[in-house]
């Protein structure tokens, strides 16, 4: 199928190279001159873990990037919409949404075939059928469910794992106003076998992508909270509480032959320095806030916001107990990004630890294996100096923090243990084991 791609950010970028690679031929939309050379020249726009060499496969043979939205709609025969929709703390800001709608509605005056448009965005329920479908209307003088498709099919692509979520979807949400909308986007996914399919209405559809992020964010809050009161207790390891739970065959079921399945999400929603990324946070408030609009109060989200909103102090609490002051403390920063396996650092909890350090006159050294560049942008480069080694960011500390769940800083406490001078550890995702390292602190454990 011949598919036109709007937007070359996160979603619209992956899933454009993963349809290509599908073998559909697809066609990725962008106003940006300089990032659709790149694309072109199969230099990926964002760090993503395998999409440098999807490009490579598929750039120039059936995956290609433009600037011409015109003869991109024109010559294919569904559009994804990919934009943006930023959040401005009471509402989505749908400009992109409406803008890239009206276009294609212009082109749709020109087109005598019938045109699916598919919003791919994240965006609260009702924005397809309430905001997206009128504008292509009046602006191609046409009739949704007559001349043209839309449907809505939320992405549930993990940062860091979003190729291999894509190509191996744990489910395929269809929304869609009629069954030849529904009938085109199953033929946009005929090549994905032994996946479950929910078709339903764009409304549902939108839904369930806020929903599904929501319920994670608020798994993630809830180990926070109780790991915060064993802190408080004294005497309990959060780690050991949430193992215990995770062990109800109901979250790691039991096979007849007695093996165990470990859900790779069990570690996901363990106790840390709180959530961030370019949903999370987003997708909840945007939820709050909509549910304030439409007159439900989503009280179990706020708690969510104000658990998550408070966890990257605790680092700070837990690295006051060794040092009264914080002037000229010499601390290494292990993890910049919101999560491993991406340069993401949008709400990351390394940013408030940060700032707060910087503000109290700690002398800070970093390092991520992708995110400096990101973080450079962020914060001042004479307040933060970054290495590109592990044991550089290590040697000379006072204090190291842990903040990221890189697969590479499994290496620390062989690093830790070559040292004569041992700074206190605070591991900001308990992803250590707590008795490899000497002066070993941790979200959710009190070691008075």
């Amino acid at each position: 199928m011949k598919i036109s791609v709007m937007g070359t950010g996160y979603v619209g970028m992956v899933s454009g190279a993963c349809l290509a690679a599908k073998g559909h031929e697809v066609t990725c939309v962008d106003i940006d001159k300089e990032k659709i050379a790149n694309i072109n020249k199969a230099v990926p726009p964002i760090y993503e873990k395998g999409l440098d060499d999807l490009l490579k496969n598929h750039i120039g043979k059936n995956l290609i990037a433009t600037d011409d939205l015109y003869n991109a709609v024109l010559d294919t025969e569904l559009s994804l919409i990919a934009v943006g929709t930023p959040f401005d703390g009471e509402h989505i800001d749908l400009s992109y949404i409406k803008e890239v709608s009206r276009q294609i509605g212009e082109v749709l005056k020109e087109k005598k075939d019938y045109h699916v448009i598919v919003v791919k965005s994240t965006v609260v329920p009702g924005t397809s059928d309430e905001v997206v479908l009128p504008i292509l209307e009046s602006a191609s003088g046409k009739k949704a469910g007559v001349d043209f498709g839309v449907g809505m099919n939320p992405e549930f692509l993990r940062e860091g794992e979003a190729i291999d979520d894509f190509m191996n979807p744990d489910r395929i949400v269809l929304g869609g106003i009629d069954k030849k909308t529904h009938h085109v986007l199953r033929e946009v996914y005929s090549p994905f076998k032994n996946v479950t399919i929910i078709e339903t209405n764009n409304k549902t559809a939108e839904m369930i992508k806020y929903t599904s992020n929501s319920l994670l964010a608020t798994m993630i809050s809830f180990s926070n909270e109780i790991g915060n009161l064993c802190a408080t207790l004294g005497n309990i390891d959060v780690t050991d509480v949430m193992r215990g739970v995770h062990l109800d065959k109901r979250l790691s079921p039991i096979l007849d032959d007695g093996t165990r399945i470990t859900p790779s999400f069990t570690t996901y929603i363990e106790a840390g320095c709180g959530f961030g990324g370019s949903c999370f946070p987003k997708d909840v408030k945007a939820l709050i806030a909509y549910g304030k609009q439409s007159g439900e109060p989503m009280n179990l989200l706020s708690s969510v916001i104000t658990v998550n909103k408070s966890q990257p102090q605790k680092i700070l609490d837990l690295l006051g107990k060794h040092f009264s002051s914080f002037d000229k403390l010499k601390i290494g920063i292990l993890g910049l990004a919101f999560k491993p396996e991406t340069d993401d650092m949008r709400e990351s909890p390394a940013i408030p630890i940060i700032n707060e350090l910087i503000a109290r006159g700690a002398e800070l050294k970093a390092y991520d294996p992708v995110a400096q560049h990101e973080a450079d942008k962020i914060f001042d480069s004479n307040k933060i100096s970054y290495c590109d080694d592990l044991s550089k960011t290590i040697d000379d500390t006072d204090a190291v923090l842990l903040l990221t769940r890189w697969d590479k800083f499994r290496e620390v406490p062989e690093i830790l243990a070559r040292m004569n001078k041992k700074p206190i550890f605070i591991d900001g995702r308990r992803m250590l084991d707590k008795n490899a390292i000497e002066n070993y602190e941790g979200i959710g454990l009190n070691t008075k």
